[in-house]
């Protein structure tokens, strides 16, 4: 249960987080690497600490999520080939842990709906993927991630149209700027990467700091809803 104290200091992390992120995105637009090598790894930590104080009973789903979007943010910062082919395969592994929490928490009963919103962006992702020089040794690694994406799209969406409550808004919230910002960081890698990034890495950090938010909020409001 949620104690008065823990509602106010819910409040301060939360003011704190937002606080961080837009030091993060101001960071980004200027490429200040040393700054950007704290707020970043921030950003999950400071998520993993909300839910601590905000869950009555707490996933241990989610801060394995939280633990490789943490790597994630600190492979992504290096500009190499190397950390981002390492940064790829926390990245996916995260991935595969979002899905695995959203199946365990959304009740599906019907697999069609999904199969027809997951088809579609397939469709764009594998167009992307097709049209982009891709490095050898991510090949695989991002086929993989599409797929994932895709899929991940399909749930939320067709969760949605299907059932359209706030749980399931917040998911679609939540899944739509992950989406947004996967498209963001495979333009900026595979389509402008001689391009200085002054916009793209400080909008796809605005969109990797409110989907983490959203899908928290959506994982307190299942857990509110079972306890219910």
């Amino acid at each position: 249960m949620v104690t008065s104290k823990s509602f106010i200091l819910v409040k301060l992390l939360t003011i704190i987080y937002f606080i961080n992120s837009v030091i993060e995105v101001v960071a980004e637009a200027f490429s200040y690497k040393p700054l950007i090598f704290i707020t970043k790894p921030l950003i999950p930590l400071l998520l993993m600490v909300l839910y601590f104080y905000s869950s009555p009973k707490p996933s241990k789903l989610f801060y394995l999520l939280m633990f490789f979007s943490l790597l994630t943010n600190i492979l992504f910062i290096p500009d190499t080939s190397k950390s981002l082919f390492y940064g790829v395969i926390t990245y996916t592994i995260h991935r595969i842990f979002l899905l695995v929490l959203i199946f365990k928490i959304v009740k599906i009963k019907d697999y069609i709906p999904i199969l027809l919103a997951t088809i579609p962006l397939a469709f764009i992702f594998f167009y992307l993927f097709a049209a982009s020089d891709v490095p050898e040794n991510s090949y695989y690694l991002i086929i993989f991630h599409n797929i994932m994406a895709a899929v991940l799209g399909g749930v939320a969406i067709s969760n949605y149209v299907m059932n359209d409550t706030k749980q399931n808004s917040l998911l679609l919230i939540s899944v739509l700027l992950f989406l947004g910002l996967q498209l963001v960081v495979y333009i900026e890698r595979y389509y402008m990467a001689d391009w200085h990034s002054t916009y793209l890495r400080p909008l796809a950090m605005s969109l990797n700091i409110l989907a983490f938010f959203a899908f928290y909020k959506f994982i307190l409001l299942s857990e509110k809803l079972n306890n219910n």
